[in-house]
């Protein structure tokens, strides 16, 4: 009873996920022992010290989990537990992950290889994990209550299956999933080419992220699990700018972006400088002939994109998700808009009770950059993050691509602000001639004439849509 195969064969192992803790203390003290992390930084690549060869992902902002080998298969153990999650320097959410981090830990593993997950429940409530995208026994796709009994409150169960094609691919609970999902449960899952695949390319630079969103009142630490669609923090592996770390490169490297969307929207990811190609997806490597180069990919619900490109251009691109909302922080939805309206008279008057208030909105959201108003504990501002030349007004799915000549292969490093060789920047004219800005009174007579218009004139006032309907 002490060796691992006759506590595999007692756990039933074969016929689908089972607790661990149906068996003997003795048989339990084999499990492989948790790695945590605590730490929200990008971590180095793990490279395998054991098993098949591969070239390492990096997670933005996350990390690898270890594994051990155990007779020719690889063991990994997950635990899911309420966890604390820095999204930014200043603002901390109390979510749910595994090992210690929302998103939990990527698994890398080789096309082909066996795999034996243990999975410890420390949250409140029954869970389970579903493997997304895996071709794999029905026992083990993780569905509580349809192929599998969840996952008590305090007990471990197994799930081993075959690796059986290389991809991208996601894990996540399939139970209470509102909540779970909701608050932060989801993790990558890698599976490397066994051999040269003609449809995969070495990459020298292969980044992941899970994109997942949130909505916590300012001043709050908990998300709410009811929101369908007014979330208020769009992130990147549970982080939000200025908090994601920069995608690094050194020119001439071939990159790869790996992206999973378990938000309740979709995503058009956009990167500038450069284009790319979609080269695979939660279904497998994309067919040569169905690629070509894009600049924005659309990553719907549930889907895993891959897109590669060249990374030919120095300097700092921005690469971001291009919905507007979502590359901002913390948001009030039900605030009209203001633009075009003095404040003047009503700032005074409102200064008087309130010392601290100030005008917002009148001239565009920019102003918000530059104020240095007090915040709630624990949220930050709605448009932030300082470049070398000012405010860049960005928050949430954004972040930087950094291209440089000189940066070493493997080194993973911010090498800091791209310095811009003279004449290659954007300046202020300051000479002669500058030709009159044209008004509308001298913007020339309508294209068409007319017609059917109203007796009186009729002022339209417009407000912003409450919901997020069309995100």
């Amino acid at each position: 009873m002490n060796s691992r195969r006759d506590f595999i064969k007692l756990a039933g192992i074969a016929g689908g996920a089972v607790a661990a803790t149906s068996v003997s203390k003795v048989a339990m003290a084999a499990l492989p022992e948790p790695i945590i992390q605590t730490s929200p930084d990008t971590m180095a690549p793990l490279f395998p010290k054991t098993g098949r060869p591969y070239n390492p992902v990096v997670t933005l902002n996350g990390w690898t989990l270890p594994w051990r080998m155990n007779q020719g298969v690889k063991e990994f153990h997950l635990v899911a537990e309420p966890v604390v999650r820095e999204m930014a320097p200043g603002m901390k959410a109390h979510l749910w992950g595994y090992n210690g981090q929302s998103p939990g830990p990527t698994i890398e593993v080789v096309e082909g290889d066996r795999v034996r997950i243990f999975v410890t429940n420390k949250l409140p409530e029954q869970t389970s994990v579903h493997w997304h995208g895996q071709r794999l026994p029905n026992g083990m796709d993780g569905v509580a209550g349809l192929n599998q009994p969840a996952i008590p409150s305090g007990k471990t169960f197994v799930y081993e299956f075959e690796a059986k094609r290389p991809g991208t691919f996601m894990y996540h609970p399939h139970a209470d999933e509102m909540t779970q999902m909701a608050m932060g449960m989801m993790g990558f899952w890698v599976t490397h080419p066994k051999n040269k695949n003609p449809l995969i390319e070495e990459a020298d630079r292969d980044y992941c992220f899970l994109l997942n969103a949130y909505d916590i009142d300012p001043g709050a630490y908990t998300p709410k699990i009811m929101t369908m669609l007014n979330f208020n923090l769009w992130t990147w592996n549970s982080r939000v700018f200025p908090g994601i770390s920069p995608l690094v490169a050194r020119k001439g490297d071939r990159v790869r972006i790996r992206v999973g969307n378990l938000t309740m929207t979709n995503h058009p990811i956009h990167i500038h400088g450069h284009e790319f190609e979609v080269t695979g997806t939660d279904g497998g490597p994309t067919p040569k002939g169905g690629r070509w180069p894009e600049v924005t990919v659309d990553v719907a619900v549930g889907q895993m994109r891959q897109m590669e490109f060249i990374a030919d251009a120095v300097g700092d691109w921005a690469f971001h998700c291009h919905k507007s909302h979502h590359t901002m922080n913390a948001m009030g939805h039900d605030l009209p808009t203001l633009i075009g309206v003095d404040h003047t008279g009503i700032s005074k008057k409102v200064h008087s009770l309130i010392p601290d208030y100030m005008a917002m909105g009148e001239r565009g959201m920019a102003d918000m950059t530059e104020m240095d108003m007090p915040l709630p504990d624990n949220t930050l501002p709605m448009m932030t993050g300082d470049g070398p030349f000012g405010s860049v007004e960005m928050g949430g799915m954004f972040s930087v691509l950094k291209v440089r000549d000189n940066q070493k292969p493997g080194d993973y490093t911010d090498p800091g602000w791209y310095q811009h060789p003279k004449g290659t920047q954007a300046y202020e004219y300051t000479g002669e001639g500058l030709p009159p800005a044209p008004s509308s009174a001298r913007s020339g007579p309508a294209a068409m004439k007319a017609q059917n218009m109203p007796a009186t004139n009729i002022e339209v006032q417009v407000k912003k849509p409450v919901g997020h309907s069309n995100h």
